[in-house]
């Protein structure tokens, strides 16, 4: 009868076992498939048939995270660790939960257990040691990093993440003990002792200072990290001749980091413009014993002419320094474009065209060299050439680019191209324009004007041109521009009122605007004004067929 009993018991087992396994396995591959409202169903039914099984428990917190349910979520990881005490990916995933949850006691209790359980990992005692940190568990964090020092031994890094607990705890003793004893396990890095020389100078101990400062320059007379240490040293001591002749040698030693000589130059600049008696000549002379050297890049050729601009120095001797800096760093985009826009009010244009070219080759990917090239050409009239110049420019356009400049780009190709008789291909180039910066203002003018010379649609040339007067009303040009527009739609009364406030504006008067003015006085009935407009447009060089039989018939006739 037991017989029996047993075995019908074992059956039941085995049968609770196989119907767990089914529901389980389903469950995982319906969350495989995406079917996740399914998976958990069918993992809720598994833990039912078989409640002390961890690896469901495991499975539905993670569905509680989902769903930002803590508490349960709580409750199925650590019923998961429980089950399985053991299982390190349990008890690691508990230990995160809590981290996340700001649960740290709960966490540190989790993260001891898996140390415990492995002391291999690093990891672990890593995330120990930020949680002590986050506690200010300073005697913990010690410990933790005596643990490390177990498993990696020890090292620079240990030893100073103890001595940097010490300065927090204020236990000064032990830091310097700990400092020492690195120096002692390592008498031959001298950049321990240098460390400790500056653990002594921060803390007040100048003498000890200065005595590892020396003893590691009786070593090693170049070593630029001690004179460093010792430039701070007769700094604070106010010695200025020992400071400069320190600052000097490390400036031109090969041993000095690139970054300490821009540091070292950054205070002596300071220096010079905190001393009225100093002379910025010393300065400029410091910079250029520094370049006499090799230089692998140009950042400190850039910081000597940041400094001259900062002493408004002629821009002849600037360029110098910018065409030193292209010399040594081809590719140094800011040196070329600060050197291109320093001659291109001296109008250089051969010049501008000289520098933009060969960037193409070093920094292909920017448009403003291509633009200061075909700029500096159009200036030149050399229309072709420009206009190669901005379709080379437009291949590099990107949805980043800076619209600005893609926009000026379209709008100069719109210029030469209706220069060149190419309306249609003009219009298209302001339309690209105007896609990329809809307020060019000069773009908006001067598309709308073409516009209105073809006399192809003038309602869009009207609405263009308004803008521009909307944007700056006392613009003589963009008036001009209005008051023309206004007059192609016989609107002549409108067109007097601002053709009236672009004479009243103009500073650089132009045939164009007058032989406009006189056509459109003479629709309102100024004929004398007229007359008087034409003649004016005469005198200011517009000397066209047209506008001479005007004023010899004194009428207005059509173009």
């Amino acid at each position: 009868m037991l017989v029996a009993i047993a075995l019908q018991a074992k059956a039941q087992t085995n049968s609770q076992s196989i119907r767990y396994n089914y529901f389980f396995l389903e469950a995982i591959r319906q969350q495989e498939m995406g079917n996740f409202a399914a998976a958990f169903d069918l993992l809720s039914h598994a833990r039912d048939i078989n409640p002390n099984a961890p690896e469901v428990y495991y499975e539905i917190a993670g569905y509680y995270i989902d769903m930002q349910n803590g508490k349960a979520a709580r409750y199925y990881f650590e019923k998961a660790a429980e089950l399985a005490p053991d299982n390190p990916a349990y008890l690691e995933k508990l230990g995160q939960f809590y981290i996340s949850q700001a649960n740290y006691e709960q966490a540190l209790a989790a993260y001891e257990r898996l140390y415990a359980n492995n002391k291999t990992r690093e990891d672990v005692l890593q995330i120990l040691y930020q949680l002590y940190g986050s506690q200010n568990n300073y005697k913990k964090m010690i410990e933790v990093t005596e643990r490390m020092e177990m498993l990696l031994g020890s090292n620079e890094q240990l030893s100073l993440t103890k001595m940097q607990i010490f300065e927090q705890m204020g236990d000064k003793r032990k830091a310097q003990a700990e400092l020492m004893r690195l120096v002692q396990k390592n008498p031959l890095e001298l950049n321990y002792r240098i460390m400790l020389g500056n653990w002594f100078f921060q803390n007040d101990k100048k003498k000890e200072a200065f005595k590892e400062y020396q003893a590691v320059l009786k070593e090693d007379p170049n070593n630029a990290a001690a004179q460093l240490s010792l430039l701070d040293y007769y700094r604070d001591a106010k010695n200025e001749k020992v400071v400069e002749e320190l600052t000097q040698k490390l400036l031109e030693s090969k041993k000095t980091e690139k970054e300490t000589k821009m540091a070292l130059l950054r205070q002596v600049i300071i220096d010079n413009q905190q001393n009225d008696d100093k002379d910025s000549l010393e300065v400029i002379k410091l910079f250029d014993r520094v370049l006499s050297y090799p230089q692998e890049d140009a950042d400190i050729v850039m910081m000597k002419a940041a400094y001259l601009n900062l002493k408004n120095a002629p821009e002849d001797s600037v360029n110098k320094v910018y065409e030193q800096a292209i010399a040594i760093e081809p590719d140094n985009s800011s040196a070329r474009i600060a050197l291109i826009q320093n001659i291109w009010n001296a109008e250089q244009y051969d010049r501008v065209i000289s520098i933009s070219r060969p960037a193409h080759e070093y920094n292909p990917e920017e448009m403003v060299f291509y633009y200061f090239e075909g700029f500096a050409q159009y200036m030149k009239k050399e229309n072709d050439a420009a206009l190669q110049a901005f379709k080379k420019g437009v291949a590099q356009i990107k949805p980043d680019s800076d619209p600005n400049i893609v926009s000026d780009f379209y709008a100069i190709m719109g210029d030469i191209l209706h220069e060149k008789g190419l309306d249609k291909e003009a219009f298209e180039a302001y339309d690209s324009c105007l896609h990329w910066r809809p307020e060019n203002l000069a773009a908006l003018n001067n598309y709308a004007y073409y516009l209105s010379l073809s006399k192809n649609d003038l309602k869009k040339a009207e609405q263009m041109s308004y803008k521009t007067i909307k944007k700056e009303p006392e613009n003589s040009i963009f008036l001009d521009t209005y008051a023309w527009i206004l007059f192609l739609q016989k609107r002549y009364e409108e067109a007097n009122i601002y053709i009236d406030q672009a004479i009243k504006n103009d500073t650089t008067p132009s045939g164009v605007l007058f032989e406009h003015a006189g056509d459109i006085y003479y629709h309102v009935g100024k004929t004398a004004e007229a007359l008087a407009s034409w003649q004016q447009a005469l005198k200011l060089g517009d000397t066209s067929a047209t506008l001479r039989r005007k004023i010899e018939l004194k009428k207005y006739i059509a173009e």
